[in-house]
């Protein structure tokens, strides 16, 4: 079965918004793990505008279940998962003022960079996942990278979903297999949400992990958190 992370940025993101402490995004974390989550994403960023370093620190001893850190590897990002050591570090591209992550990496170009530091985060026992597009013929340099999985970035699947399933889904497809190949895990997040999350699920093979926040968080204003992650959980079900 895929394994459900949910990324609890969006709590954090109404906390800051009044200040103070509520919504809690500890409680959150511990709510949404009794409720059947499997993992915790977090992805903090230079300016704190939802996760902070604070909340990094002060989560993780309560993860019981698998502690997914996302971010641009400066060096704070790095001596702070160094410290933490969670179960996995996601590298994303982003850029300090993006409003959310809107690229995977080009490996290729990054090849040099992102060797060196997935083999400081290996050598802390971390495992590791880097963001990418849909792309197979970039799957070749990310295995050079020397990461253990890939994560795909699925925002266009994610659009092009409601007007052509079938063609929103060939490219990553076709990417898996190419993971497959090299031996890499595959992680998928972006965009995923309980309208297009079961037919994702269903066509990508060896799809270890998705990891979903905006749309959960959001979908949980109406049917209730617990709720919401069963139903997630019942997409990626497999019968």
């Amino acid at each position: 079965m895929t394994k459900l992370s949910v990324n609890i940025n969006k709590i954090a993101t109404i906390r800051n918004a009044r200040g103070g402490e509520l919504p809690s995004v500890t409680e959150a974390a511990i709510k949404l793990q009794d409720f059947g989550a499997q993992g915790i994403t977090v992805h903090p960023r230079p300016d704190e505008r939802h996760i902070t370093r604070k909340d990094v620190y002060d989560l993780k001893p309560l993860i019981t279940t698998e502690f997914n850190i996302e971010g641009n590897p400066h060096r704070p990002f790095l001596d702070m998962v160094l410290e933490i050591k969670p179960e996995q570090v996601t590298l994303v591209p982003d850029a300090d003022d993006a409003i959310t992550s809107n690229a995977g990496w080009d490996c290729e170009k990054n090849l040099d960079f992102l060797k060196l530091v997935i083999a400081e985060l290996k050598n802390a026992g971390i495992r590791t996942s880097i963001f990418l597009d849909p792309n197979p013929e970039m799957v070749k340099f990310a295995a050079e990278t020397g990461t253990d999985r890939i994560e795909l970035y699925t925002e266009a699947f994610a659009k092009n979903y409601p007007i052509d399933k079938e063609s929103a889904i060939k490219p990553y497809y076709e990417t898996a297999l190419e993971a497959t190949k090299f031996g890499l895990g595959i992680n998928a997040g972006h965009d995923l949400s309980l309208d297009n999350l079961k037919y994702f699920a269903d066509h990508i093979p060896n799809l270890l992990e998705v990891s979903i926040g905006h749309a959960l968080i959001s979908e949980a204003l109406y049917m209730g958190l617990e709720n919401t992650v069963q139903a997630y959980l019942k997409r990626l079900a497999k019968w």
